[in-house]
């Protein structure tokens, strides 16, 4: 499956688009609910998001739509996501990745846990710098994909395959790990929103083309 490429300078221009004040308070951020029927009516969850956690007003960030778990199946929530206080990734698309996976190790507020959501995203999961020869856009973890909890996975590439920084709009997204392995395109679809227990289809090889 082909990839558009990006340059950096649009990768710094979508960054710079996506960040905002966070301080808007009382904006109420608020997920669409999506009543999920997950066993007898007691265990029905509403996946209904309350408006913006505690700590996030008055926070810089971006918007984005960070995947959770919720009734058994990816819910997206809309954030604000902070920037990492530690701004040691000079490159705008992992630098953008970082603040996502951030989001999603996070554990949910009690609200959140409250309306049946979870997250599977494991802490201490960071991204790298890029590999020279990796395409335009490549996000480079600590972990190889492959090796993450199938949950996980589905997670961070649904996540991260909505965000416009990361993705050139909603498509798959190219993930690779810490080694020299080349990396792979991964596919955010209706299967593994709706199964995201189910290992992810296995992404073909992105090379670099003719230099």
């Amino acid at each position: 499956m082909s990839r558009t490429r990006r340059t950096l300078p649009v990768a710094l221009a979508a960054l710079a688009a996506l960040v905002v004040l966070a301080g808007l308070s009382g904006c109420g951020i608020r997920a669409t609910t999506v009543p999920v029927d997950v066993g007898a009516a007691p265990s029905r969850v509403s996946c209904d998001t309350p408006a913006l956690p505690a700590g996030q007003n008055g926070v810089q960030g971006f918007r984005a739509t960070v995947e959770l778990v919720c009734g058994s199946q990816l819910v997206g929530v809309e954030r604000v996501v902070p920037v990492p206080e530690k701004r040691v990734l000079r490159d705008p698309v992992a630098l953008v990745a970082q603040a996502l996976l951030e989001a999603l190790e996070r554990t949910p507020s009690a609200e959140e846990r409250d309306a049946g959501f979870t997250t599977g995203v494991p802490s201490g999961l960071t991204a790298v710098a890029p590999r020279p020869g990796d395409p335009a856009g490549t996000v480079r973890l600590s972990r190889k994909p492959e090796d993450l909890p199938p949950v996980a996975l589905s997670q961070i590439v649904c996540t991260l395959s909505g965000s416009e920084a990361v993705s050139a709009g909603p498509g798959p997204v190219v993930l690779g790990g810490p080694d020299a392995d080349p990396p792979r395109t991964w596919e955010c679809t209706e299967a593994v929103r709706s199964r995201p227990e189910s290992v992810p289809t296995l992404g073909e090889i992105v090379r670099p083309g003719p230099s």
